[in-house]
């Protein structure tokens, strides 16, 4: 939890994926959210944190969504439901994982007397959620790299806004591609990494992959699972928020189907339909939290698909970095049947936006919309009796210029959120540059975290 990524360069992922009985699947039926992430994370814990301490952590970071089920789930067709995953703090999903994460991080910091400095890349929601969970935290100094002016106002002053001066949000001249690049080279200088005690919170650290199950279980248990099979759709860029799925369905989920819906930037569309897996340019779109090309989670995917063979991932990863493509071959054979990818374009998500909006009263943003586009197309060739829960990642809110040009509506903030639009932004602007970002990163690191700064940095 605290490393993140490995020191070879690979992500961590369970040794065995605990088995939960059908009878323990159906009893989340009636358990808090809390309740229900404790029981799934416990086993991955090993002891480490006593029970009591780990339903504190959980009762805590849950406190603060607005909506008292955490992750409600809302019925827009006969048998189609949103499950809302953005009543956290920054109208994202990311805040399920990130809330969580912070405190497990806190309370394992304090008891070994440490620090960590952590830096994490965001194509839009990842950073927000970041830097409002550890802003002030003690312990831990964070900065965060997000691609200049390819993010919503919101997104970013979410980022921006935080006060506190052990947190920092560096807008990158660059794509999102360009920042994961950097915080992976700046975890690979080993020297760098142990000088600086780099922690990473993006969603190749496993305990934010392990956060996300939890509302896979929740809205299962609630349409009547494990009794009754589900089908899944997913908006996702970095195949985080669909592994957290997968990983579920090895838990004992009876998810019958993973649907993956992906924006032009369809790296892992074209991977299901071609079997070749090849990053392409990144191109901006409605929904900029899934303008990734290069989907850091596939590798835990390829893992599994392979058998856990790790010398497979080893090289095929090591291809992809020299040819900038890789063939598949039989490792996505037996899962072309419990996966399926959708591309959806922009001008799909913006009519069924309108769509939904007329004929319900429900108001999606793009990649909430995304999952909902891909969910009919499947369910077009389903027996409707089967219940398909499309992920919501992500408030309207937060993409108030693009909901105005395709809805002619701009949805408010929540008031808790009132003074976000006119607070002062503290950010920071550099070039792709792994140099120019490293010294960035020590002249920070020493910054406390009880005092804010003012003004602001160009």
């Amino acid at each position: 939890m605290l490393a993140g990524l490995a020191r070879d360069g690979g992500l961590y992922v369970p040794k065995a994926w605990p088995h939960l009985a059908p009878a323990a699947i159906a009893a989340f039926a009636g358990q808090s959210y809390a309740e229900v992430a404790v029981d799934l994370l416990e086993p991955f814990t090993g002891g480490a944190i006593p029970r009591p301490e780990l339903v504190a952590l959980a009762r805590d970071a849950y406190a603060r969504f607005a909506h008292r089920a955490v992750t409600p789930l809302v019925q827009i067709d006969r048998s189609l439901w949103v499950l809302e995953l953005f009543h956290g703090p920054t109208l994202a999903f990311k805040d399920l994982a990130m809330q969580l994460l912070a405190r497990l991080m806190d309370r394992v910091l304090a008891a070994r007397g440490q620090r960590v400095t952590i830096v994490a890349a965001t194509s839009g929601d990842t950073g927000g959620a970041a830097i409002e969970a550890f802003r002030g935290a003690p312990r831990v100094n964070a900065v965060v790299l997000f691609p200049h002016g390819r993010i919503s106002e919101v997104q970013r002053r979410m980022m921006t806004t935080a006060p506190e001066c052990n947190v920092h949000a560096v807008a990158i001249d660059g794509t999102f591609d360009d920042c994961q690049a950097l915080v992976k080279a700046m975890f690979n200088d080993l020297a760098f990494r142990d000088r600086l005690q780099l922690a990473a919170v993006n969603s190749i650290n496993w305990g934010r992959i392990a956060a996300q199950i939890v509302y896979y279980f929740v809205a299962a248990a609630a349409l009547g699972s494990p009794h009754r099979s589900m089908l899944f759709s997913v908006p996702t860029g970095n195949f985080g928020n669909v592994f957290a799925g997968d990983a579920a369905r090895r838990m004992g989920l009876a998810a019958e189907r993973l649907t993956i819906a992906t924006n032009e930037n369809d790296i892992l569309e074209r991977a299901w339909r071609t079997g070749m897996y090849a990053p392409a340019e990144v191109v901006a779109t409605t929904s900029p939290s899934m303008d990734i090309q290069m989907a850091s989670n596939f590798e835990r995917f390829l893992f599994e698909a392979a058998g856990r063979d790790a010398a497979f991932v080893r090289g095929k990863m090591g291809g992809l970095a020299q040819s900038r493509s890789i063939g598949l071959g039989e490792a996505m054979a037996p899962y072309r049947k419990s996966f399926t990818a959708e591309r959806i374009d922009q001008a799909a998500v913006a009519d069924c936006i309108r769509r939904v909006w007329a004929e319900s009263g429900y108001l999606l943003e793009p990649h909430s919309a995304s999952a909902v586009v891909a969910a009919r197309r499947v369910l077009s060739h389903q027996t409707r009796h089967i219940p398909h829960v499309a992920l919501a990642t992500a408030h309207p809110a937060k993409f108030p210029d693009t909901m105005a040009a395709i809805t002619g509506a701009r949805p408010a903030l929540p008031p808790r959120l009132a003074s976000l639009l006119s607070a002062p932004e503290r950010v920071h602007v550099l070039g792709n540059d792994l140099g120019a970002v490293q010294r960035f990163v020590v002249d920070r690191a020493g910054a406390g975290p009880a005092k804010a700064r003012s003004g602001a940095a160009a």
